[in-house]
């Protein structure tokens, strides 16, 4: 069955709804954006989490020093490489890694075999900040992507309308959502509830 990443949360009732819901990663983003958090503010969301379910911290282009501190203070699971990091630098940090492949063309999905990453997060190119655009980008670029099938993370767009023709499409290991689940851009219980069961609906199918 497709894992669930509910990504951008800052408050602990939506953390909790996710961890209720069945998600299977939590991501925190410590990069610059409006759901931004700080260390101090993860580790407080972070601390009711089950070990079950993975902690995920999304960067854009840190040092290696601020990556290395929050994911030892959070603490944190796996490293989200959201910006131009080099594959040199993912593999000096040498965490646990997710890198994000921003996808125009089917040159980008080939890219991504350029990184030594545990995972591969596809998503539609940002607006204002890396990611979290809405939008989603064409999935027929997935269909030669060269990666096995339980390191793809499908991101970019997703919400509960579309995610189970997204399953079907790309039949990815997770996939990954963050503005399809908030109302008034904030975090929406009922959505993160109802994208969740979508997901699990449509692993029975």
């Amino acid at each position: 069955m497709t894992k669930v990443k509910i990504c951008g949360l800052m408050e602990q009732e939506h953390v909790k709804v996710a961890v209720d819901a069945g998600a299977d990663a939590i991501g925190f983003v410590f990069a610059p954006s409006r759901r931004r958090v700080t260390i101090d503010e993860a580790q407080v969301l972070a601390r009711d989490i089950p070990s079950g379910v993975l902690k995920i911290g999304v960067f854009v282009n840190a040092s290696t020093e601020e990556v290395e501190e929050t994911y030892r203070q959070v603490p944190l699971d796996i490293i989200q490489f959201h910006g131009d990091e080099s594959a040199e630098f993912i593999k000096k940090v040498g965490l646990p890694s997710i890198k994000v492949v921003s996808v125009h063309s089917d040159e980008d999905v080939k890219r991504a075999t350029q990184y030594e990453a545990d995972y591969y997060l596809f998503d539609t190119p940002g607006t204002d900040f890396k990611g979290g655009s809405g939008m989603t980008f064409d999935w027929a670029l997935m269909n030669n992507v060269g990666i096995q099938a339980d390191r793809v993370i499908l991101a970019g767009g997703l919400n509960v309308e579309n995610v189970g023709d997204a399953i079907r499409r790309v039949q990815p290991y997770m996939v990954d959502v963050s503005s399809g689940v908030e109302s008034m851009k904030r975090k929406d219980s009922h959505l993160i509830r109802a994208f969740i069961q979508a997901v699990k609906d449509e692993g029975r199918l």
